[in-house]
């Protein structure tokens, strides 16, 4: 007998039985035939038996020839696997196979993995190997052999990948991915209706998803099932459950103990704090009262210091510097913001609260909508936790209170120039300059003792005219010692000039001014230039490109003249090729500008920057809607913008630089009648992917709301009017303030007819006719309809007209005219066709088809019309359209009577719907949510779904309230809306 193996060979049992010869597939003959050479796979290497063998292929009646069979088979096995595979032993035969060559013993080898890693305390590491066992699997395994020995080890085969899908679904949650395991957990519990674990983990990802109602309505669910086919009440792991979700047991959202690996999300102990300084000198009283303070929360309280004083004293230093020295009174971890607490806008609570809960281990899709939820998740987490949240640079105490921790065990340290005396409970310390002594030793740190010492006088001056500020001292010191062929006295001498420094040097604010007066009065011209007029823009940073337009510069040249400031500490590398000013460096550079720069001036530089991002936006524009007139009405940039050839790399740049661009919008109304606001409203129009996506909608309509205002001031009809159509598509689709929105849209016909504008006199009434048909006015949307086809017909707009015929089909659905719904919505794809559209509007195109295809019951084609609308949604960045397509997905399997499937979309639709638009949408993906699980027997979570979608439509007086009450006095009606 030969025991060897021949190289090369791999086998696969987790799906059709194949197997392969270094990358070649090997034929391995009749179902028989691969049943023989499963039948052996499955020995491990060991003998079997002709018998055996003969049972395994036919079972208790083989036939005559079964033998002769066998050894035919097996014949054709060895010269398709090689002599040295397949071994002939006492009239029986053993296959042998090389480690790692059998896709089974390589996933029992990583589910034993997993066990070991679980048990050794690292989940992630067991999740890993789990996932990649489960990915072997390839449909059914053993598919299609024959032969009770086949189908014996199917089953057993079958229930052991459950088990392993068990196992990798109970590492979600206890790794904090419930959100993303809900709709995994409702399509498997479906498929296996009477698997109680099953149960219990959907329900517990529900709860932690804040979903409470509908975690009770799957255990109701569950009971009736099991007493309806079983006879027999729940296990008890499932009762016990069900009592702790009513109790609110905290220990469900927020384990605490970290050795129970079964339910516990793995602590993440974030270490945010920044480096900290390595000169840092004295404030020696300071750092022993904020350490000894901090130390507190040792004793079960919550330690609370607020550190305040002028610009340029240290602050950030010295809370840096003690949270560093108090970290292992805080071994959960250390959390750090900068809240801009002095910028045009300090960053809200509610950003910062998902930047923190991210840090610390929860997921996107846990993220709940609203402060005060984020507020009180924070403080659940934190519970039991000694954490240090280091909050920099606060506007005031309103701003800080709902990023407290709130418990025992963990701390604040905020820095402000506020005194905050309204914060309660906080130890306030009020910073004041450095003694002369200290001064002196931090500008000797960073300058050198040797050039220090033989100029101990002159640097006395030095530190003195400073102010002793720390911040100036830094600033003079590092500008000496980057200049070897100065002296001490040099420096000295330059700073006793009072013209440049003694009415700088004074308390407050103008201390600080002083300080960079010193980097500012040593800038050559071209770096004075850029440093006073970069600041101009609002925004949080600036791309190099948008820089470059401020200065009027090629961006090569502005590059270099902006890294030379960045050296000097005048700006910041924000990230490769993006600049930013520290905040009180952005008021003094504004102050500079004002000072040094004429008014002419000024202006040009914000429209130099205004016109580069419109010419660009231009540029996306065109790139997503190729052949669409409206580019011929928007506004010429006086300059050139960035040009792209790629759709993606076109999305990449305009979301990247959204806060700019919104910005800079903001900032030309704000300048009144002489901002230039037809740029910045053609700005607005060319850059509706912003408010679609859903992602910057409130920044946009603060936008749109300010070009309002200014353009009703000055009488600019055809700025307002494109401005009011904006606000309508914002109020209608986003909010259901349908009244509001139709209220812009007629106002923006009004000024679009009094300005004679083409796009508002047709966008308009199809915008108006939207509104119509969600406010289930179908005669009066199917009138608006027809005024805006005229209109985009005499203006030559052929996407227009796409667009309205899509809004067309689906009056056409509502009112029942399914013939002519679908024959509407391929005449426009015929028209996106035409155009060659792709990106966005060619997906819209495609979903309002899929809408009338859905109502003609061709649930087939209309699926087939939204797997091709939702990838075109996901590459342009439109989260909200992604969701609402999913949702879509959703309703057309429930028509189909899919409704696994149906609840496995919906769930997905959910998170992406209420990340981008809010409730009103919500309410919609609830109710087909509800109509999924009523169809897989889950009605009590479905009656949850169901009241969680009618208080929405209560709370917002929006339509669709009689529908869900209908599903709610079980008596559903016979169709789903389209």
């Amino acid at each position: 007998m030969d025991g060897g193996t021949e190289p090369g060979l791999r086998f696969a049992l987790l799906g059709p039985v194949r197997a392969w010869q270094g990358e070649n597939l090997l034929s391995a003959g009749s179902p028989q035939q691969r049943a023989l050479l499963a039948a052996l796979l499955l020995r491990g290497g060991r003998t079997a038996t002709a018998d055996e063998l003969i049972y395994a292929l036919w079972g208790h009646e083989p036939p005559e020839s079964a033998l002769a069979a066998l050894r035919t088979y097996a014949f054709r096995l060895r010269k398709t696997l090689g002599a040295g595979a397949l071994a002939s032993v006492s009239g029986g035969y053993a296959l042998r196979t090389a480690p790692g060559s059998l896709d089974t013993a390589v996933a029992e080898r990583q589910a034993v993995e997993a066990e070991k890693a679980r048990a050794s305390g690292d989940p992630a590491r067991a999740r890993e190997l789990l996932c990649a066992a489960l990915d072997l699997w390839d449909g059914e395994p053993l598919a299609g052999l024959p032969g009770p020995y086949a189908e014996m080890q199917r089953t057993r085969l079958t229930e052991w990948r459950l088990t392993l899908l068990e196992a990798r679904l109970e590492l979600d949650l206890e790794l904090g991915g419930h959100g993303e395991a809900v709709s995994e957990l409702t399509a498997l519990s479906a498929e296996h209706p009477l698997r109680e674990r099953l149960r219990a983990l959907l329900m517990l990802a529900l709860y932690r998803s804040g979903r409470q109602a509908e975690a009770l309505g799957v255990f109701a669910d569950t009971r009736r099932l099991l007493a309806e086919e079983l006879g027999v009440d729940p296990c008890a792991e499932l009762t016990e459950l069900h009592q702790r979700i009513l109790e609110a047991d905290p220990e469900l959202a927020a384990p605490s103990s970290p050795g129970d690996t079964a339910n516990t999300i793995a602590p993440i102990r974030p270490a945010q704090l920044p480096a900290a300084v390595t000169d840092f000198t004295g404030r020696t009283a300071f750092v022993s009262e904020l350490v000894q303070e901090l130390a507190t929360a040792d004793s079960g309280v919550m330690a609370l210091s607020a550190v305040a004083g002028i610009g340029g004293v240290g602050k950030t230093t010295l809370a840096v510097h003690v949270a560093h020295a108090a970290r292992t009174t805080f071994p959960d971890g250390q959390l750090y913001v900068d809240l801009q607490g002095q910028g045009a806008r300090p960053t809200e609570p509610e950003t910062v609260l998902a930047s923190f809960l991210r840090a610390l281990g929860t997921p996107d899709s846990a993220i709940p909508d609203g402060l005060e939820d984020r507020a009180a998740l924070y403080r659940s987490i934190l519970d039991g936790r000694r954490v240090l949240a280091l909050l920099d640079n606060a506007h005031d105490a309103a701003q800080v209170r709902p990023l407290l921790p709130g418990t025992p065990g963990s701390a604040a340290l905020i820095t402000s120039r506020v005194r905050m005396v309204d914060l309660e409970g906080a130890h306030l310390v009020d910073l004041d300059v450095m003694s002369p002594e200290e001064a002196l030793q931090l500008f000797t740190k960073i300058v050198g003792t040797e050039r220090v010492m033989a100029e101990r006088q002159a640097a006395l001056d030095v530190v003195a005219a400073c102010g002793f500020l720390p911040l100036a001292i830094r600033i003079a010191a590092s500008r000496l010692s980057t200049r070897r062929t100065w002296t001490v006295s040099v420096l000295a001498r330059k700073l006793s000039d009072e013209r440049r420094r003694l009415d700088e040097l004074k308390a407050g604010d103008l201390a600080v001014k002083a300080t960079f007066e010193l980097g500012y009065g040593h800038l050559a011209t071209e770096q004075a230039r850029a440093f006073r007029l970069l600041a101009l823009p609002d925004g949080p940073d600036i791309s190099l490109n948008a820089a470059a337009a401020v200065l009027d510069m090629d961006p090569y040249d502005a590059e270099s003249l902006l890294e030379t400031l960045v050296d000097i500490s005048l700006l910041e590398s924000a990230a490769p090729a993006r600049y930013r000013y520290h905040d009180l460096l952005r008021l003094y550079a504004r102050d500079c500008a004002e000072r040094d720069e004429t008014a002419e001036a000024r202006e040009a530089a914000l429209s130099r920057v205004l016109d580069f991002y419109l010419a660009s936006t231009e540029c996306v524009y065109a790139l997503e809607n190729p052949g669409e007139p409206v580019l011929e009405h928007l506004a010429t940039p006086a300059r050139h913008g960035l040009v792209f050839t790629e759709q993606s790399e076109a999305l990449d740049w305009l979301f990247a630089e959204a806060a700019g661009v919104l910005s800079a919008v903001r900032q030309t109304a704000a300048h009144g009648c002489a901002g230039p606001l037809r740029h910045a409203i053609d700005l607005l129009f060319a850059s509706q992917d912003l408010m679609e996506s859903g992602v910057h909608l409130r920044s946009y309509e603060q936008a749109v709301r300010a070009v309002i205002e200014t353009a009703d001031d000055c009488g600019e009809p055809l700025v307002a009017g494109r401005a009011h159509l904006l606000l309508g598509r914002i109020r209608s689709w986003s909010s259901s303030h349908f009244e509001e929105a139709d209220l812009a849209a007629q106002r923006a016909l009004l000024l679009g007819l009094t300005a004679e504008d083409p796009l508002t006199c047709s966008y308009a009434p199809n915008l108006r006719g939207l509104i119509a048909k969600d406010r289930r006015r179908y005669e009066e949307a199917e009138a608006y309809y027809q005024q805006a086809l005229e209109s985009f017909r005499d203006h030559n707009n052929l996407t227009g007209m796409a667009s309205t015929l899509s809004n067309l089909s689906r009056v056409h659905v509502e009112v029942g005219n399914h013939d002519a719904a679908v024959a509407t919505a391929e005449e426009a794809m015929a028209l996106y066709y035409e155009l060659r559209t792709g990106g966005y509007r060619l997906g819209m195109g495609l979903y309002v088809l899929a809408i009338a295809l859905t109502a003609s019951d061709r649930f087939d084609e209309a699926l087939g019309c939204l797997n091709k609308a939702l990838p075109i949604f996901r590459e342009a960045r439109q989260q909200l359209w992604e969701g609402v397509t999913l949702y879509r997905m959703a309703v057309v399997h429930v028509a189909a009577g899919r409704h696994r499937q149906a609840a496995a979309h919906a769930e997905q639709a959910l998170g992406l719907v209420n990340r981008t638009t809010g409730h009103w949408r919500t309410a919609d993906v609830l109710t087909v949510l509800g109509r999924a699980l009523h169809g897989i027997g889950q009605a009590d979570r479905a009656r949850a779904c169901w009241h969680d979608a009618l208080n929405i439509h209560k709370s917002l007086g929006t339509e669709g309230a009689d529908e869900v009450l209908q599903l709610l006095d079980d008596r559903p009606s016979s169709s789903v809306a389209v």
